[in-house]
């Protein structure tokens, strides 16, 4: 890992760092922004109500209106997903980091002085804007880092983000306190403190150059792709690096940019979609989002006191950086599969024992802090890989033509299941009641047998490479297809038509792996 941590020049360190700081890492704390000031809001929207209509809200009105206030941050993020290809394309992948800040600004406005103008019409839209912003993030950047990665870093640089999610995550924990934001007066700006990253983001980045194999690949600009590598690598030797690129773009030279229409009815890559379909889906159906949007509930619900509510989840962000650190600095040892069926796997068997310990907690004291612990080990799993490898995986899996369509299909499926999750989760635990996490158990471990049956390990190899191992992958099926029908045939002359028996006399060899 050190030696390949040699390359790592400053800045490819200072972009990985300024896009997660100001993108990943506002991602990370709207996720857990509301989970601290959630009483403060709720209270915000009946007394508003109350002095608009005369009459308060109803205990499942005033859930409903809370749960979109949660979830609908995942409904801009499905639209931000949505537009990420045409934005990438038009602005590349730089600029469309840069561009797309004044979201953030809108957004911080809107929540800043919702409570001045007496709207949570204004906490929502800013919430919604809030989640246009990231949908777009959480594909560009893991493209732009991916693109600018040497191959023996790029599991090292696309698991930066990652980091950054917790650290916003712990963040939002942090200033929630009640010595800190998480007073009832100080909910709007503690909503609002988004602004802050962003701005030192927008006056940094634009000084970084763009995306080379962008430059060279969709510019066709040599010229601006040299020095591009040049920024990046410094005293490396670049002409292999722009070989390979030439080469890509020669095989792309017939190729338009795919739509998401035309990659979905590409056969030729049909795996690799299927492949970011799972992960991404089960990114979000694993449950970690119920875990962030309802910590402090989760913690309730398992019999902590109150006082020491805030604490406990606070401690939490605390794991959520030390594993994507450790997520971060074995990638390119271990390897993107070890790092996702591990993560799932642990996740899985901490969600059935969350199950089992709020089942059992009124007998057994002590089965309260086991549900702590199995939050903290799903919090762990998930950061340790499933965190960041699928946005990494979704940019190893395609050429440059197939790219931006593949992050509209992964970024739409993981925030439609992100919403999924956040709205139907607090009535599926009131129907469900501690069952409920077995849901979330199952998801995890059918992630974890899909990528260690089909997606095979694409640390340290170039995209042409990856690209061509689905290649062979697709020709070997076809031809076993092929080798079974023919035997199929054969039993049928010899058997005089019997077919019944013929399958127990394959030979295994031939089987599809």
């Amino acid at each position: 890992m050190f030696l390949c941590l040699q390359h790592l020049t400053g800045s490819l360190l200072a972009v990985a760092f300024l896009t997660s700081f100001g993108s990943s890492m506002l991602y990370g704390y709207n996720l857990a922004v509301v989970n601290s000031p959630a009483a403060y809001i709720k209270n915000f929207y009946n007394k508003t109500v109350l002095s608009r209509n005369g009459t308060g809200l109803s205990e499942e009105t005033l859930t409903l209106m809370y749960s979109l206030t949660v979830s609908v941050f995942a409904i801009g993020g499905l639209l931000g997903s949505l537009i990420v290809g045409i934005l990438v394309s038009r602005f590349g992948r730089k600029g469309t980091v840069v561009n797309t800040t004044v979201l953030v600004f809108i957004a911080g406005l809107l929540m800043g002085f919702s409570r001045i103008c007496g709207s949570p019409e204004m906490v929502i839209f800013g919430r919604f804007i809030t989640g246009i912003h990231s949908g777009i993030s959480l594909s560009v950047v893991p493209m732009y880092l991916g693109e600018i990665a040497p191959k023996n870093l790029r599991g090292f640089l696309g698991l930066v983000p990652s980091i950054f999610i917790g650290t916003g995550v712990f963040a939002a924990q942090i200033l929630g306190l009640h010595e800190l934001l998480g007073k009832e007066e100080y909910w709007p700006l503690f909503l609002s403190v988004v602004v802050v990253p962003t701005f030192i983001q927008l006056l940094l980045l634009p000084w970084f150059p763009e995306s080379p194999r962008y430059l060279l690949i969709e510019k066709n600009n040599i010229h601006a792709t040299i020095t591009a590598l040049k920024w990046y690598r410094a005293k490396c030797d670049i002409q292999a690096e722009i070989e390979e690129m030439q080469d890509e773009q020669r095989s792309l030279s017939s190729v338009e940019t795919l739509s998401v229409w035309n990659l979905l009815l590409d056969n030729s890559v049909r795996w690799q979609v299927l492949s970011v379909v799972v992960i991404n889906i089960g990114m979000q159906l694993s449950g970690i989002d119920a875990i962030w949007f309802y910590t402090n509930d989760i913690f309730e619900n398992a019999g902590i006191p109150a006082p020491e509510i805030q604490y406990t989840t606070a401690g939490t962000g605390i794991i959520e950086i030390i594993a994507g650190l450790i997520g971060c600095f074995t990638i390119e040892k271990l390897g993107r599969r070890h790092l996702m069926i591990g993560g799932f796997t642990m996740m899985g068997i901490c969600s059935a024992g969350i199950t089992l310990a709020l089942i059992l907690q009124a007998k057994l004291l002590v089965m309260r802090y086991v549900s702590v612990c199995c939050v903290v080990g799903i919090i762990a799993g998930f950061c340790i890989g499933p965190a960041g490898v699928p946005f990494l995986i979704t940019a190893e899996l395609f050429k440059q033509s197939h790219r931006p369509a593949a992050y509209i299909i992964g970024g739409s499926l993981n925030w439609l299941s992100n919403f999924t999750v956040g709205f139907v989760f607090p009535f599926l635990q009131m129907s469900a009641g501690s069952y409920c996490y077995l849901v979330f158990a199952t998801v995890c471990f059918s992630v974890a047998v899909y990528v260690y049956i089909v997606i095979p390990e694409t640390k340290n190899k170039t995209f042409m490479e990856i690209s061509r191992m689905f290649s062979k992958k697709e020709a070997i099926l076809e031809t076993q297809g092929l080798i079974h029908v023919d035997q199929l045939k054969l039993k049928k002359m010899n058997g005089y038509g019997g077919l019944e028996h013929a399958s127990l006399d394959f030979d295994s060899s031939t089987s599809v792996p």
